[in-house]
C-alpha cells in the first residue's frame, strides 16, 4: 500500500533525478523500489536540436539522434527545432519500464522566408492567364511544407477510411474536399498535441497562423515554395523546364496518380509540386493586385479556394508554378489533394 509518507518520497526522488540530469550526473538510485525506469529514443537529423522536459522543467537538451536510459515513469514534453524555428514538439507519457522511439511524424521542408515575384513572370513565357496578372513583390516569414503530398496511408492512419479513387498507400491521397483537408489538419495537430490552426465551420472558418499545428499553406507560400525559395533558379515548372522531368501529368501519367516521390525533386528537396494532384491551399480565389505584400493570406471571403499546381489528368501548360485555378470548398474530385504547412 502506498502512504502519504511514500508519495513524499517519490516527489523528493523526481526533484533529485531533475536536479542530476541538468548538473549532468547520471541517475540517482533511488532509496526504496520504484516502477522500472525508462528510456527514450529520438530519430532526428543531425543538425536538429531537441529540448526534453519533465513538466515545466527542461531536463535535456542535445542535437541529432538519441537514446536516453534511466528515465522515471512521467508525462514528458519534447520540443524540436531546426535553425531556430520549432518543427515538431510532442507531449508523451512514459509508463513503467516502457521503452518508446519517437520521430517526426511527417516530412516537412523547412523554407527560408524573403521576397520573390509572384505572378506571371519572364519564364512562363506566353503561357500565362490574366489571373496571373500583374506580377507582384511578396515577403514571406519562414514556414515549413510537406516535402511530399499527403499520401493515402498517411491519411487513413488519421481519418480512419481512404476516399481515393486511385488506391495505394503511397499515392497522394484525393477525392477530398478543402473543408475535408482542414479537417485532417486538425485531427493530424491532435494527434500530435499541438495546437490547431483552424475553428469554426463552412464559410466562417478561420486559421490561427501562430498555432505550431497543421495546416494547408497560404497561395503565397505555395508558390514561392514550388519556386524554390531562395534557392529558385527560375524554372517553369517546380524544379525543371522539362515537365516530364518532375511532374505526372497527361504526357506521361496514363491518366491516373503515382506514388509521391517519383520525379525530381525543385531545388529545395520538394517533389510533386507540378503534376500529380491539384494542391488545395488556403486563399479564397481572387484577382492580384500590384502592391507588394508581406505575408497574403488572400481575400477575407469568397466563393471558391484556390488550387495549385496542375495534375495527372491535365496538359503541361497547367503544371506551371504560376498557374491557379479554383475549386468549390466543398467539391470533391479524383485530381485534387494536398500537402500539409506549419507555421512553426
Amino acid at each position: 500500500m502506498e502512504t502519504p509518507f511514500k508519495k513524499l518520497l517519490v516527489k523528493l526522488y523526481i526533484v533529485i533525478v531533475i536536479t542530476s540530469l541538468l548538473s549532468g550526473c547520471s541517475m540517482i538510485e533511488a532509496p526504496f523500489e520504484l516502477p522500472n525506469q525508462c528510456s527514450l529514443t529520438v530519430n532526428v537529423n543531425s543538425d536538429e536540436m531537441c529540448s526534453l522536459f519533465f513538466g515545466d522543467t527542461k531536463i535535456l537538451e542535445w542535437s541529432g539522434p538519441k537514446r536516453i536510459d534511466g528515465l522515471i515513469w512521467g508525462i514528458y514534453r519534447l520540443k524540436v527545432t531546426k535553425s531556430n524555428f520549432i518543427y515538431w514538439e510532442e507531449t508523451f507519457l512514459l509508463t513503467a519500464g516502457e521503452n518508446i522511439s519517437l520521430s517526426p511524424p511527417t516530412d516537412l521542408v523547412f523554407v527560408q522566408g524573403g521576397t520573390f515575384t509572384m505572378g506571371c513572370t519572364s519564364e512562363q513565357g506566353n503561357d500565362c492567364y490574366s489571373d496571373e496578372k500583374p506580377s507582384h513583390q511578396v515577403t514571406l516569414s519562414d514556414f515549413y511544407i510537406g516535402k511530399y503530398e499527403v499520401t493515402q496511408e498517411l491519411w487513413e492512419s488519421v481519418m480512419g477510411s481512404n476516399p481515393s479513387y486511385f488506391k495505394g498507400s503511397k499515392r497522394p491521397v484525393e477525392s477530398v474536399s478543402w473543408y475535408e483537408a482542414v479537417e485532417f489538419c486538425n485531427r493530424l495537430s491532435d494527434k500530435e498535441g499541438l495546437q490547431r490552426a483552424y475553428s469554426g465551420s463552412g464559410a466562417n472558418i478561420t486559421c490561427d497562423f501562430n498555432a505550431n499545428g497543421y495546416r494547408l499553406p497560404t497561395e503565397a507560400e505555395w508558390e514561392y515554395a514550388a519556386r524554390g525559395g531562395k534557392q529558385t533558379r527560375n524554372y517553369k515548372y517546380s524544379g525543371s523546364d522539362n515537365t516530364g522531368a518532375v511532374a505526372w501529368y497527361d504526357g506521361n501519367s496514363g491518366y491516373n496518380t503515382h506514388a509521391v516521390g517519383l520525379k525530381q525533386p525543385n531545388e529545395i528537396g520538394i517533389y510533386d509540386m507540378s503534376g500529380n494532384v491539384w494542391e488545395w491551399c488556403w486563399d479564397w480565389y481572387g484577382d492580384y493586385t500590384s502592391p507588394s505584400q508581406t505575408n497574403p493570406k488572400g481575400p477575407s471571403s469568397g466563393e471558391y479556394r484556390v488550387l495549385r499546381g496542375g495534375g495527372w489528368i491535365i496538359y503541361a501548360r497547367y503544371c506551371r508554378v504560376a498557374l491557379r485555378v479554383s475549386g468549390m470548398p466543398d467539391g470533391r474530385s479524383s485530381s485534387n489533394g494536398f500537402r500539409l504547412a506549419r507555421t512553426r
